[in-house]
């Protein structure tokens, strides 16, 4: 059996990676139907009425399992974790019960008119409706991000001693819902919500443009593809490099608030100033991929490149090395995370000038080899996702509320190994369940395709159309 720590951590990294699939679907996908839906209201062309309702589809079913998957999590702070919530619940319960009460609510109640009411309600109110999903969406993540931004940078408490323990307890609310970390947090993770969304919008736009122009093969709806490949691309080109530019900020501000973690994302020991940025890295034995060293690994790097991304310019600065901390986070996952995270996101930002400069020539749809190399892609904005999260959650270790509380000290005391062990194999298989029923129902989506013919309302007929005569008139 497992030590319960272990076991625990597992398990929540487990349904962690899982469930954000979800919310990085519906979060990157409300910018879209905000977007689709106004300009079917706006132009009446049937092409934005197909990408609304399809594209709709995919968000429906990511929020249902997104919120299947959310509410456990809450459930595991309780379990797994009692010792965090009795220390750090008057804090973090808030968030979390405004995320249901505000974000949630808002989102479930227009959910139900943007997905079944177009036919019911005028284009106003369904307007709002969609904006509201859209609002609500975001809104959860900053309720969310604000509860796990306090856990990386916590202001506005003090510790007070009640029953023989110190419990944090709330003393700014504006200092500890607004931290130093979370608008680093928030603006990163919606932007590669939004970014994930595009690369998967346009992996399934340049498949089945593939299939159309280059192997020949009839598509009834290569319109609707074409014109997804190309939104796809307009998304993509804005949203990677501000995620490269933002990311540079975002670990400036972690090597000021948390150099520990930055020590671990360039695997810096030693301290040390003039320390490398290694762009591509290789491990040259066993023992450096699992315990990797920044000056004996062998790779192409940018000298004083890590010293300059620290300080912001000075490439002779000194960053503390790990030896300096008392315990140090997994460093080899960290580093190799952070490593194949920033060389997707270069990626990203290849794949998006590419495209745009395809289409600029009027040889988009000829492209074999960037219609390959998109569908290829088009998960990889969710994989870059995950290891952020990985960077995030493991480079803090080995505290959960960092320099307040150890995350082995977080464990519901009263949990035995076996009870953990069990639970995670129980929440691996049922996961795996959910993702692959996920999977399977969105494969089924994409293969029916968008509405075509009568499925769709006849907008621009029924407007044209005198007041008293019927269209069969």
């Amino acid at each position: 059996m497992l030590d319960p720590v272990i076991a625990s951590r597992l398990q929540f990294a487990l349904t962690t990676i899982v469930h954000i699939i979800f919310p990085v679907m519906s979060m990157g996908l409300a910018p879209f139907l905000v977007y689709f839906t106004w300009k079917e209201i706006r132009s009446r062309k049937p092409i934005y009425e197909q990408l609304r309702r399809f594209w709709t589809k995919i968000f429906a079913v990511s929020f249902v399992v997104g919120t299947v998957t959310g509410i456990v999590l809450e459930f595991e702070f309780g379990t797994n974790f009692a010792a965090f919530s009795t220390v750090a619940g008057e804090l973090f319960g808030g968030p979390l019960a405004l995320e249901g009460m505000m974000a949630f609510m808002l989102e479930a109640t227009f959910l139900g008119v943007f997905v079944f009411g177009r036919e019911r309600v005028g284009d106003k109110l369904y307007m709002v409706s969609a904006v509201a999903v859209g609002l609500g969406t975001w809104l959860s993540a900053v309720w969310i991000l604000i509860a796990n931004s306090w856990m990386q940078t916590p202001r506005g408490f003090e510790l007070v001693e009640k029953g023989g323990r110190e419990i944090v307890t709330l003393t700014d609310p504006m200092a500890a819902y607004l931290n130093p970390r979370f608008p680093f947090m928030f603006v990163h993770m919606q932007n590669a919500a939004v970014l994930s969304v595009a690369l998967f919008m346009a992996g399934l736009g340049a498949y089945y443009v593939f299939r159309h122009h280059v192997w020949g093969y009839p598509i009834e709806n290569v319109g609707f593809w074409e014109t997804t490949l190309k939104i796809a691309l307009v998304a993509l080109v804005i949203t990677a490099p501000l995620q490269a530019v933002h990311g540079d900020l975002y670990a400036r501000h972690v090597y000021e608030t948390q150099p520990q973690k930055f020590a671990a994302m360039e695997a810096v020991w030693e301290t040390d100033s003039y320390v490398p940025e290694y762009i591509v890295a290789f491990p040259t034995s066993l023992a450096d991929l699992t315990d990797p060293k920044a000056k004996e690994i062998f790779g192409i790097g940018i000298p004083g490149g890590a010293s300059w991304l620290a300080s912001g310019g000075d490439p002779q600065a000194t960053i503390v090395g790990l030896n300096e901390y008392g315990e140090a986070p997994p460093v080899a996952v960290v580093f190799w995370s952070f490593r194949i995270m920033v060389a997707l996101g270069f990626w990203f930002i290849l794949l998006g000038f590419w495209g745009v400069y395809r289409w600029w020539r009027g040889e988009l749809y000829e492209d074999d080899l960037l219609h390959k190399s998109l569908m290829l892609s088009s998960l990889l904005g969710i994989v870059a996702v995950e290891l952020g999260w990985v960077v995030t959650e493991v480079g803090r270790q080995p505290w959960v509320i960092q320099d307040v509380l150890k995350t082995s000290d977080g464990v519901s005391p009263g949990l035995t190994g076996a009870e953990a062990t069990l639970t995670l194999a129980g929440f691996a298989l049922v996961y795996l369940g959910l993702l692959t029923l996920y999977t399977y129902v969105v494969v089924r989506i994409v293969r029916a395709g968008p509405p075509t013919g009568d499925d769709l309302r006849v907008v621009e007929r029924e407007e044209a159309t005198p007041a008293g005569v019927t269209v069969d008139d």
